[in-house]
């Protein structure tokens, strides 16, 4: 069945406010307890805290507060090529002049409107510009013409109530999957404090490193939207990668010639430039930009003893970056490291360990399932093709 409801233009049914940056000079303003969040860190839909915090003086310099219940909407930047990052607020926080902070009335309203843009992502991704004076930005009279649909209060209430089980599902295999991941750790801290033999081998002596190369042009379409996953730093989530958010066709890939290489699963990854020294686990064969640096171990069963090394050494990875307009991790500068390896207790770990990214990597996969579930059931809900009050859909 298909419902014929009223819309009204979105500008007209919420206030849009306009955050700040405090001077990076002062490092008092950036001492605080106070979530900031920015166009790199407006990366997850329910946002409860971030990689930055600000002092209260930091925020009275130049940042604007977003309350609990209201939306985080990238307007401008590389991020809106990324799937147009939205978030909605569960904890007072600070954002930036590269985001809109999105408020109405009430919760349930501010909740209906961040579902409905989710389920218009697509839609607006067509929208950001590509070159000239619009280029990765949205106008601000463009968002506030948007039209959202408008169903009964009782309807608006259903459809929210049924994303928000998907979401909390979601939301629950993050937390398990960090629980598995400090377990994960936690016992590669424990190796140290046995009194057993270690072998000092070079990480390079376990591991092929291979830099990222595919960097078609975004002036040519056709290079994109097609089966092959193209990784970059925006991708990497310290957990295991499925998917990403941008693909390449056949053609975009092979832009890259002789560079045009694929990372194989089981494998792990680095961002080498932007937010330096993220991790990640590659779930399938993935091609990368030049962000990203791929370390696969050469005995596939070191993969959790691997990837929990360089978890331990990811606070001195920015340090290690070099460059002088850029800082920028290098294959090169991995030689250097020195691996202790437990060799009486190493096949144990691995065996736990590797029972333990199996568990996170089956969460994760379930995660993604929902999440696509839930991006084709929006935007039927918000149009009215699907009855959620009569929907026979089992989560």
């Amino acid at each position: 069945m298909k419902y014929k409801w009223t819309t009204r233009p979105l500008g007209e049914l919420v206030q849009f406010t306009s955050g700040g940056t405090p001077s990076k000079k002062r490092s008092d303003y950036w001492e605080g307890s106070i979530p900031w969040i920015s166009a790199k860190t407006l990366k997850s839909e329910r946002i409860t805290t971030s990689d930055l915090f600000i002092s209260e003086d930091g925020l009275n310099a130049g940042s604007k507060l977003a309350p609990r219940g209201s939306i985080l909407l990238l307007i401008r930047g590389s991020g809106l090529f990324n799937g147009i990052p939205v978030g909605l607020v569960e904890r007072e926080v600070a954002f930036n002049q590269d985001i809109k902070c999105i408020n109405s009335r009430s919760e349930i309203e501010n909740k209906f409107i961040f579902y409905w843009l989710i389920s218009q992502r697509k839609y607006l991704m067509a929208k950001v510009g590509v070159t000239g004076i619009g280029a990765g930005k949205f106008d601000l009279d463009f968002l506030q013409s948007l039209e959202v649909p408008i169903p009964s209060k009782q309807e608006r209430i259903q459809i929210v109530s049924f994303i928000d089980a998907i979401s909390d599902k979601i939301e629950l295999n993050q937390k398990i999957n960090a629980n598995l991941q400090q377990q994960l750790f936690m016992l590669y801290e424990c190796l140290s404090t046995i009194d057993i033999p270690f072998d000092s081998v070079e990480l390079k002596t376990l591991c092929n490193f291979q830099e990222g190369y595919v960097n078609p042009s975004q002036t040519h379409q056709e290079y994109f939207d097609g089966n092959i996953k193209w990784l970059r730093a925006v991708d990497i989530n310290e957990s295991f990668i499925i998917n990403t958010s941008r693909t390449l066709t056949k053609a975009g890939f092979e832009s890259a010639k002789k560079s045009a290489l694929l990372f194989k699963p089981k494998t792990i990854v680095i961002s080498k430039s932007g937010t330096i020294g993220r991790l990640g686990i590659i779930a399938d064969y993935m091609c990368g930009n030049r962000a990203v640096i791929n370390i696969a171990p050469y005995n596939e069963n070191y993969l959790p003893f691997i990837y929990a090394f360089l978890k331990s050494k990811q606070r001195e990875f920015p340090d290690m970056a070099v460059g002088s307009v850029q800082k920028n991790l290098y294959v090169s500068l991995f030689d250097s490291l020195v691996v202790s390896l437990p060799q009486e207790k190493l096949d144990v770990f691995c065996k736990t360990g590797n029972s333990l990214l199996n568990a996170i990597y089956n969460n994760c996969l379930e995660n993604t399932k929902l999440s696509a579930l839930r991006d084709t059931l929006l935007p039927k809900l918000m149009s009215g093709e699907i009855d959620v009050s009569v929907s026979d859909i089992q989560l």
